[in-house]
């Protein structure tokens, strides 16, 4: 039976880690989200995302729940039978391949030595036992360099319990099952055995408690981000030399339980705040990621030869000598609007009309003047005008980094705390370092008029200090709240949109509430 147990779970081991396909587009979290970083870490964040250090902080990330029932063992001097069993743990990891477990294993065993030809002393017996642990777990194939986050979790484990158990021995006869008080009397006869004078002897009821050392080994496979399914084998061996759990000693060696269980195991913990637990995502993933598509790797500006400056560079330029400032299509050839043969930045006569060609050197027709002209003149002109402003509108540097988020504390609290203030700080400078950029101070909270207020007032909060504490103009901001996300957050983003840098409060009666 106990080679028929270990094949199973050697065959699930290698079943599982076989169909265990790694999820390549999962990175288990965005690393640009800052909703994941608790607060305490926010300044190594900020710094990673600015490029000023190489580490991202390490987020928030959820504890495991298990449940588990299997077979349990007494490994003694005694013919044990397999009992049954049930646990449920608590697990936190501490990285990605450390975790703590705490845990607790109840279990029902027994034993007859009559089927194996039974030694003077053995008697029939049942033991009931309650095992609390705490145990150091290593996972051992998290990280991986040839695949994403992990469909399985193969993992060691190790540490130390407290064991409560309680041995009936059957006598048979009139004196049936008793308690045993091995403990307390062991200079008794029949293998360390007491006599069965009275149930209970100082009000114990045969109960003894026991130190124990834990090992093992198991396997999980996840089903989804928030379950997943397991078999483990845990030992736990009594010390310093306890040889009762079977109500029998024999010579100097200890007894020992073992306890094979299939498991349950739930992620518990808001997604919206937290990580799945870190033992689920390989820490190699933003590496290999950002090796594959940089998004977030300072990279060198490509430089290419333009010799005229007309922005087409010179491998595709038909045209690689116009002037400086003349309007170009995209092979470089100097625009030419009405088709006259003269460019546009030659033409005094932009629109000429077919019917008045051939044209002049300077782009004018061979037309009189109609008494429109000046009328057309004026609007020629007001176009140009138009598509020089739209052409030279300026747009957003794309080298200007990411900005960090303002956290709060609390949905309805507005107040700006020491880490929002050093952080606004640091925007503040960028923005000097900047003097020509925008910034979008986005504000979340669209479920109710209460939410949509409180939002309105950590914007205005932000601005406010901007300004008033930091001395950058209030036409630089754009004043955006009430929008779908955490609402104890609020982003800052360069931008090139266009928007209003202040707005009315939207519900002001429920201002502070």
């Amino acid at each position: 039976m106990s080679t028929k147990k270990y094949l199973l779970f050697a065959f699930l081991v290698v079943t599982l880690q076989t169909s265990g396909v790694a999820q390549v587009n999962d990175w288990g979290w965005d690393w640009k989200d800052s909703s994941k970083i608790p607060a305490k870490r926010m300044p190594q964040q900020n710094e990673f995302l600015n490029n000023n250090y190489p580490y991202p902080a390490k987020p928030r990330d959820q504890w495991e729940l298990g449940f588990g029932a299997g077979m349990s063992r007494i490994i003694g001097d005694m013919p044990s039978n397999f009992g049954f069993g049930g646990t449920i743990t608590a697990r936190k990891a501490l990285n990605h391949f450390w975790s703590l477990r705490v845990g607790y294993i109840g279990s029902f065993n027994s034993g007859d030595p009559s089927a194996y030809g039974k030694i003077i002393g053995q008697k029939s017996y049942k033991t009931q036992t309650h095992n609390g642990s705490i145990d150091a777990i290593l996972s051992l194939n998290t990280a991986n360099y040839y695949k994403g986050n992990p469909k399985t979790n193969i993992y060691l484990l190790g540490g130390v319990g407290l064991i409560a158990t309680q041995v009936k021995l059957n006598y048979g006869g009139t004196i049936g099952e008793r308690y045993f008080y091995g403990l307390n009397n062991p200079n008794s006869q029949e293998g360390l055995l007491t006599t069965v004078g009275g149930e209970t002897v100082n009000n114990r009821k045969g109960w003894s408690l026991i130190a124990a050392m834990n090992a093992g080994a198991g396997i999980a496979y996840k089903i989804d981000n928030r379950m997943n399914i397991g078999l483990e084998q845990k030992f736990s061996f009594a010390v310093p030399g306890y040889d009762y759990s079977d109500g029998f000693k024999a010579g100097n060696n200890n007894d020992f339980y073992s306890f094979t269980s299939i498991r349950l195991n739930i992620n518990m913990g808001k997604t919206a705040k937290k990580v799945q637990p870190l033992y689920w995502i390989n820490p190699n993933n933003y590496i290999y990621n950002e090796v594959n598509k940089p998004q977030h790797m300072k990279m060198p500006k490509v430089k290419l030869d333009d010799k005229d400056g007309d922005g087409v560079t010179d491998q595709f330029d038909l045209e690689p000598n116009t002037p400086a400032g003349a309007k170009v299509d995209t092979h470089g050839r100097a625009l030419d609007t009405d088709g006259d043969g003269v460019p546009d930045f030659r033409d005094k006569e932009m629109l000429t009309s077919q019917k008045c060609f051939p044209v002049n050197n300077e782009g004018v027709g061979t037309c009189p003047d109609p008494t429109c002209c000046k009328e057309m003149k004026d609007e020629v002109s007001r176009l140009k005008e138009e598509l020089a402003t739209k052409l030279t509108k300026p747009t957003l540097d794309p080298n200007l980094g990411e900005l960090p988020s303002i956290q709060f504390k609390g949905k309805n609290n507005a107040k700006l705390d020491k880490v929002a203030q050093d952080l606004l700080a640091s925007i503040a400078q960028k923005m000097k370092d900047n003097p020509n950029s925008r910034v979008k101070v986005i504000g979340y909270g669209a479920t109710d008029k209460k939410a949509q207020q409180a939002s309105w007032e950590k914007v205005n909060a932000v601005i406010n200090y901007l300004v008033e504490k930091q001395g950058i103009a209030e036409n630089r901001f754009i004043f955006t709240y009430g929008q779908e996300g955490d609402p104890n957050t609020v982003d800052v983003q360069f931008t090139a949109e266009e928007g209003p840098n202040t707005v009315p409060a939207p519900h002001p009666n429920l201002k502070g509430k």
